[in-house]
Parts: C-alpha cells; sequence; structure tokens
C-alpha cells in the first residue's frame, strides 16, 4: 500500500507541477501566452499524468481486493514483482497513448485565425480547437483512449468495492469490521473527488455552462483535489493522527 501511494504522490506533484507555476506566472505577470512547443508539452504531461492517475487508481482499488478478500494468499497475489508491474505499467500506459494522441496531431496546421485558446491550459478540447482541416481522427482518437483510459479503471473500482463490501458484510460488527471499512475509506474518498470533478468537466453537458464555471471545475480538480489528497490520507493513518494529536497537546 506505501509503495503505491508513494507512486501515487508522485503522479500528484508531477500533475500539480506541470500546471500550476504556469498558470500563477501568467497571473502575476499579466502575460496569458505560451509557446506552441510549451502548450504540447504541457498537454502531453497532462495527458499522460492523469491517465496514469486512473489507472493507478484501480491498482490501488485492486491491492484492497486481495488485502480483505484474500487476506492469506496477499503476499503471494501482491508481490514486490507484480506490484512493481502494475506501478511501471500505469505510467508507462498512460505517457504512450498520450505520445500517440499528440502524434495524430503532429501533421495538422493551425489555423491562422486563431491564437489563443479561452482555458486556463492546454487541454484537450481547446488544443484540437487550434488546428484546421479535418481533426475528426485526432478528435476520435483522443476521446475513445481518454475513455478507455477513465471509464475501465473505474469500472475495475467499482468492480473491487463491490466484492469488498459483500466480504466486509459477512465480517460480524465488531473491530473487524471497522477496521475492513478504514482501509478503504482513504480511496474511496479520492476516488469520488477525483471522479466526480472529471465527469462534471468531461462528460456533464456543458452546453449551457457558463465558460468561467467551466474553468472553475478545471482548477478544481487539478488543484484542489491533488491538495486535498495528502489530508485525507494523512487524517486516515493512525500514526499521522496520534503525531497530530501529540503536536496540539504540546502546543497547549
Amino acid at each position: 500500500m506505501y509503495f503505491l501511494l508513494c507512486h501515487f504522490s508522485l503522479l500528484e506533484i508531477g500533475y500539480t507541477s506541470n500546471i500550476m507555476p504556469r498558470l500563477l506566472w501568467s497571473l502575476l505577470e499579466g502575460r496569458d501566452f505560451i509557446s506552441l512547443v510549451g502548450c504540447a508539452i504541457q498537454f502531453y504531461m497532462f495527458a499522460s499524468l492523469a491517465a496514469a492517475e486512473c489507472l493507478l487508481l484501480s491498482a490501488m482499488s485492486y491491492d484492497h481486493y486481495l488485502a480483505i478478500c484474500h487476506p492469506l494468499h496477499y503476499p503471494v497475489l501482491m508481490s514486490t514483482w507484480f506490484c512493481s508491474c502494475l506501478v511501471i505499467g500505469s505510467w508507462l500506459s498512460g505517457f504512450f497513448f498520450s505520445a500517440f494522441t499528440l502524434a495524430l496531431a503532429a501533421p495538422l496546421s493551425l489555423c491562422p485565425h486563431i491564437r489563443e485558446i479561452d482555458h486556463s491550459f492546454c487541454d484537450f478540447a481547446p488544443v484540437v480547437g487550434l488546428f484546421c482541416g479535418d481533426v475528426g481522427v485526432v478528435w476520435g482518437t483522443g476521446v475513445s483512449i481518454s475513455g478507455f483510459l477513465t471509464v475501465v479503471p473505474f469500472l475495475l473500482i467499482v468492480t473491487s468495492y463491490a466484492f469488498i463490501l459483500r466480504v466486509v458484510l459477512q465480517i460480524p460488527p465488531g473491530p473487524g469490521r471497522q477496521k475492513a471499512f478504514s482501509t478503504c475509506s482513504s480511496h474511496l474518498s479520492v476516488v469520488g473527488v477525483f471522479y466526480s470533478t472529471l465527469f462534471v468537466v468531461y462528460v456533464a453537458p456543458t452546453d449551457h455552462m457558463a465558460p468561467w464555471l467551466q474553468k472553475a471545475f478545471t482548477v478544481l480538480y487539478t488543484v484542489f483535489t491533488p491538495m486535498a489528497n495528502p489530508m485525507i490520507y494523512g487524517l486516515e493513518n493512525h500514526e499521522v493522527r496520534v503525531l497530530f494529536v501529540s503536536s496540539g497537546d504540546s502546543r497547549s
């Protein structure tokens, strides 16, 4: 679990570091421009890390499933080698599929009359809107890959927790059941916040949504969610809670 959390933390750091420094620089300096190469790099890193985060969240749910539903076989089923394969596969899949989408857009030419994107960073839809010609292949491929890398991991998470819930409900009320729920509560909170904001921005109809509201939801899942995740996992960790309480007692 802690090995997966370490990589999840690295993803969150890269996720926000790819967007926030450039956004803060634009707000402080008043320079709301970015080069084409810089925009392509920002989009590539954002798409890769977001896809890798979806896959890693599903790997974490599978880890919980094995720990609760097959506790005696857990050391064998979730070996160091298999856990490393899950993590490496999550990283490589995110970067590979994003590179494939970016490669399809490379031959297209930019529209001369469009010089700006109405967004806070270089996201998929605003970037595709900069190109002229037939962008149907790029758009369809990007939507298909994004849907696959978000919906399939989400279904795996739901399936894992369905099995977990069935096993937990069979445990007699007491410390055992409470410990099982405590093991999953942090991950469920992170998944709920991440996918709910992702759904609002990319799946829910936005035709009648104000542009500023769309940007606000985007900032929510690119800034608030990564900032809230350490607090969610930290406050659910017994050692962190003990340290927090003891530090408060020492100050009082």
